[in-house]
């Protein structure tokens, strides 16, 4: 069964707002998919996208030809009730906007510009993706210690990919697993039921996570490079087992925190949530010592 025509893919349908105008999506293949009317709507003035977008594809033979790759009939709420309709994900809406001759897709088509020149300078200076990384947390509240340690487990992280695709370990879906492997093994639980924990959806698992939260995550991946590296282990099942006893290690080390603290290190709270929370406990006790 498609995934899109199910009832909890349905119910996951949700409104966003794009130039002023109401914009449906669906999660589809586990991303947004946003219904290509609305996005055309939005861009152009007229009040029939549907023509619109026909008379599009005919004077961009290219568009046209690739339309199959990224446009999909998926399930979509709507007032009147569930209906199908033609949905793309972000790269394919970025691929439509691109043929709209609009005034009103200009700042778009701009803004894409930009974004791809980022993109270059970035591949010459892989230090200026860093930069923009952490001015993006910081933007978005989080202090410089946290920024730190998010930091420095991307790192971790993309240390460890490396080893597996130099270890034969094929592809996104086998990464996952073995992920799931050191997740379980450091904290009883997978990364989809740990965002089950915090109450997640598509967000990112590790920007919401605390201090220790990141720490027993680069120590499990950490250990797991490391076990890997120096059993040379090969392959998916032979890393599958540096996965897991990596993890342990950090699921040991987690185990004896929580008995030595009496607090548990999973959370099911949001880190901005908590350093929120604190910021206006304190201005709260400072409200009430200088009353």
């Amino acid at each position: 069964m498609n995934k899109a025509n199910t009832p909890d893919t349905v119910a996951m349908s949700k409104i966003a707002v794009f130039n002023g105008t109401n914009i449906r999506k669906v999660i589809h293949q586990n991303e947004w998919w946003f219904v290509i009317e609305d996005i055309v709507l939005a861009l152009i003035d007229s009040s029939d996208p549907k023509q619109y977008i026909q008379k599009m594809k005919q004077r961009d033979p290219e568009l046209e030809k690739g339309w199959v790759q990224f446009v999909h009939t998926l399930t979509i709420n709507t007032a009147g009730g569930p209906q199908k309709v033609l949905c793309a994900n972000t790269e394919g809406i970025f691929r439509i906007i691109q043929s709209i001759p609009s005034p009103k897709a200009e700042p778009f088509k701009r803004w894409l510009a930009k974004v791809g020149y980022e993109r270059v300078q970035e591949i010459e200076d892989p230090e200026l993706a860093t930069k923009r990384t952490r001015a993006i947390y910081k933007a978005k509240g989080y202090d410089d210690a946290w920024i730190e340690k998010r930091m420095r487990g991307i790192a971790v992280r993309d240390e460890l990919t490396e080893e597996w695709s130099k270890r034969n370990v094929k592809g996104i879906n086998e990464y996952a697993i073995l992920t799931a492997e050191i997740s379980k093994a450091a904290f009883g639980m997978t990364p989809s039921q740990y965002k089950k924990l915090k109450g997640l959806e598509r967000e990112n698992l590790r920007d919401h996570m605390n201090d220790l939260e990141l720490i027993f995550s680069m120590l499990g991946e950490a250990a797991t490079t490391e076990i890997a590296r120096n059993t040379d282990a090969r392959g998916f099942d032979r890393n599958k087992v540096a996965a897991v006893k990596g993890g342990t290690i950090a699921g040991d080390a987690r185990k004896n925190l929580e008995i030595e603290s009496g607090k548990k290190v999973s959370t099911t709270e949001n880190y901005l949530d908590e350093r929120q929370a604190t910021k206006r406990f304190k201005l709260k006790g400072k409200g009430q010592a200088g009353s």
